[in-house]
C-alpha cells in the first residue's frame, strides 16, 4: 500500500519546515567569539533551559515515529487501551519531578551512568552505559528510523532505505554540531508542528467519520461503531489482533487488562522518564530545579493530549475501512493511509511536518544522549581522562555520526517484518527495564544497597526476562516486567542483607526541604491527577 499525491504546495510546505529546523539549529548553537564549546554546553545545553523548554523538548523527543505510526497502528488494532503509556506517563512525570530530579540536580550529574557511580561503583556505571547505548542503538534509533522511512514510502512513495537515509541525515545536519542546545531549541518549534499538524489530521479523520458533520460528531461516531476499541482495561479472550506473523493473539497479551495499572507500565515508565537519558538530560539541562519540575509538570499536560493526536486516529481508520474493501495490513500504516486519503492538498505538507517533526526531534535526542553517555561514561573513564572539554565535544560528534551510521545499516534488519513495531519496542528494552528501576530506585531510597547487589541485579536482568519469556511464553511482556522486578528486588534485598546489614557509605544523604515543591507543581500535579483518573472512570 503506497501513496503519492503531494502537490507542490505540499512540497513547499514541507521544505520551509526543513529549512527553518535546520536554520533554528544551527543558529542557537553557533559558536560564540571568543568561547570554546564546553561538555555542559554541548551535552547540557549550557544548563540553561527554562520550563517551558524542557517541557516541549520533553513531548517532542518522545513522541516520534514509534506513537505517530506505531501507536496509532496500536490504535488500529487494539483501541484506546494503548493510551495507558500516556496517560500513566502524566502520574509517572509528577513523581519524577518531586522525588528523582531534585537528588540528580543537588549532585549535578551529566549521565544517568554517573550517577551510578557516585551511588554504587565503576563497574555498575560501565555494565549499565553499555545496557544503554547498545539499547538507544539497536531498539531506538532503529525503530524510528525505521517506522519514519515507513511514513515517507506509503505517503510520498519514497523507497525505504532512502527514506532511512534522509531522515538520519536530517536529524544529523542540527543535532551533531550543536549538542543538546540546537536539540532543545529546535524542539520548541517541533512540538508546535507535532501537536498542530497532529490534530489537523485528527479533526479531518474525525469529520470524515462523521460525515462531514464535524468532530464530535466523528467522535460519537467512533463510539457507536467501534464500542469495543474504548476499552482501557482488557480482558482476557475478547479482543484478537494480528501477530504479524499472518496469523492473530490475544490484544491481552498487550495490554494485560487490571496489571497495566498495578503492575509493569508503572516499571516502564518510571524507567523511561526517571532514568531514562535522552529523557532525563533536559531536566539535568534546567536553570534550576523550581524550572525542571514545572517543565515537567507542562510536559505532563501535553501527555494527557497525546492519544487524541495518535490513538484516535488509528481508531477512526479501522472505523473508516471496516465494511470496506479497504485493507490496511501491517497496523502501522493506518496513520499514513489517513493522511492520503483525508489530509487536502496544502495541508498535506504541514500534517507530514508534523510527523517528521517528531521523527527527527527523537532522532537528534537519541543521538545526543547517545554521544553523551559513550564520551564521558566510556571514553573518558576508559579511553583518555586527561581528555579537555573541546576534546569532548570532538568525540560526542564522531559518536553521534558511528551510532547513526549503525542505525541506519541495522534498521530494515531488525524491524522490517513486524505488524506493531510499538509494541516490540515496548518488549525488548523491558528486558533492561526491571534491573534499571531496582537499581535506581533502591540506590536513591533505600540506604541498605550495596554495589555489589546492583552489579548483580544489572547482570541477571536481561536473562532473567529471557527465561521467563521462554519458560512462561502465555505471560504477556507487561506482567513479566513486574515479575522480573519483584524477583530482582528480592535478590537485591538478599545480597545486600547477606554482605551487610549496615547502611552503604555512598547512600544518598536526604536534608530538610529536598523534596520540597513549589505551588505551580502542586496545582498541576493535582489538576493532572484528577484528569487521569476521570479519563479511567469514563473509559474503564
Amino acid at each position: 500500500m503506497e501513496y503519492s499525491g503531494f502537490s507542490w504546495i505540499d512540497y513547499l510546505v514541507f521544505i520551509i519546515y526543513g529549512l527553518l529546523i535546520v536554520t533554528i539549529g544551527l543558529w542557537v548553537s553557533r559558536k560564540k567569539k571568543g568561547k570554546e564549546r564546553t561538555a555542559q554546553d554541548y551535552f547540557l545545553a549550557s544548563k540553561a533551559l527554562p520550563w517551558w523548554a524542557i517541557g516541549a523538548s520533553l513531548i517532542a523527543s518522545n513522541i516520534s515515529a514509534e506513537q505517530f505510526i506505531g501507536m496509532s497502528g496500536s490504535g488500529f488494532a487494539i483501541g484506546l487501551g494503548i493510551a495507558a503509556y500516556e496517560w500513566m506517563a502524566a502520574i509517572t512525570l509528577i513523581i519524577v519531578g518531586k522525588y528523582f530530579l531534585p537528588i540528580f540536580l543537588e549532585k549535578k550529574i551529566y549521565t544517568m551512568p554517573q550517577f551510578l557511580e557516585m551511588r554504587y561503583d565503576g563497574r555498575v556505571r560501565t555494565v549499565m552505559a553499555s545496557f544503554w547505548l547498545l539499547v538507544y542503538i539497536f531498539v531506538n534509533l532503529t525503530s524510528v528510523l525505521y517506522l519514519g522511512a515507513i511514513a515517507l514510502k506509503t505517503i510520498m512513495g519514497v523507497p525505504l532505505t532512502y527514506g532511512i537515509i534522509g531522515l538520519a541525515l536530517f536529524a544529523a545536519i542540527y543535532s551533531i554540531y550543536g549538542g543538546l542546545t540546537a536539540v532543545a531549541w529546535t524542539d520548541v518549534v517541533q512540538v508546535v508542528f507535532l501537536i498542530g499538524g497532529g490534530l489537523l489530521t485528527t479533526f479531518l479523520a474525525l469529520d470524515a467519520v462523521g460525515e462531514g458533520d464535524g468532530i464530535i460528531a466523528g467522535f460519537k461516531g467512533l463510539l457507536q461503531q467501534a464500542p469495543e476499541k474504548f476499552d482501557m482495561i482488557l480482558e482476557k479472550g475478547k479482543l484478537m489482533i494480528p501477530d504479524g506473523q499472518g496469523g492473530t493473539k490475544d490484544a491481552y497479551l498487550d495490554l494485560p487488562g487490571i496489571g497495566v495499572l498495578v503492575g509493569g507500565m508503572w516499571i516502564a515508565n518510571i524507567s523511561y522518564w526517571g532514568f531514562n537519558q535522552y529523557i532525563i538530560q533536559r531536566g539535568l539541562a534546567a536553570k534550576n530545579i523550581r524550572e525542571a519540575q514545572r517543565g515537567v509538570i507542562f510536559a505532563g499536560f501535553l501527555k494527557i493530549l497525546i492519544p487524541m493526536i495518535v490513538v484516535i486516529p488509528g481508531i477512526a481508520a479501522f472505523v473508516l475501512t471496516k465494511d470496506t474493501s479497504t485493507v490496511i495490513e501491517p497496523s502501522d500504516k493506518a496513520y499514513p493511509w489517513l493522511l492520503h486519503q483525508f489530509v487536502p492538498i496544502g495541508l498535506k505538507g504541514l500534517a507530514f511536518a508534523a510527523l517528521a517533526a517528531a521523527v527527527v526531534s527523537s532522532l537528534a535526542s537519541m543521538l545526543n544522549s547517545t554521544s553523551t553517555i559513550f564520551t564521558l561514561d566510556i571514553y573518558k573513564k576508559f579511553i583518555n581522562k586527561k581528555v579537555t572539554n573541546v576534546q569532548m565535544v570532538t568525540v560526542g560528534r564522531i559518536t553521534s555520526f558511528a551510532a547513526l551510521v549503525i542505525a541506519v545499516l541495522t534498521a530494515k534488519p531488525l524491524l522490517g517484518n513486524l505488524d506493531q513495531a510499538f509494541q516490540y519496542i515496548q518488549e525488548f528494552t523491558g528486558f533492561v527495564t526491571p534491573g534499571i528501576v531496582v537499581i535506581f530506585c533502591f540506590g536513591l531510597f533505600w540506604k541498605g544497597m550495596k554495589a555489589n547487589a546492583a552489579l548483580l541485579v544489572a547482570i541477571l536482568t536481561i536473562p532473567l526476562s529471557f527465561i521467563f519469556k521462554v519458560v512462561w511464553p502465555g505471560l504477556p511482556f507487561l506482567d513479566r516486567m513486574g515479575v522480573v522486578f519483584l524477583v530482582l528486588a528480592l535478590i537485591g534485598i538478599i545480597a545486600s542483607m547477606l554482605q551487610s546489614t549496615a547502611n552503604d557509605p555512598k547512600a544518598i544523604k536526604y536534608h530538610k526541604g529536598l523534596f520540597h515543591t513549589g505551588p505551580v507543581f502542586n496545582a498541576g500535579a493535582i489538576i493532572l491527577s484528577a484528569i487521569v483518573a476521570v479519563l479511567y472512570l469514563i473509559y474503564w
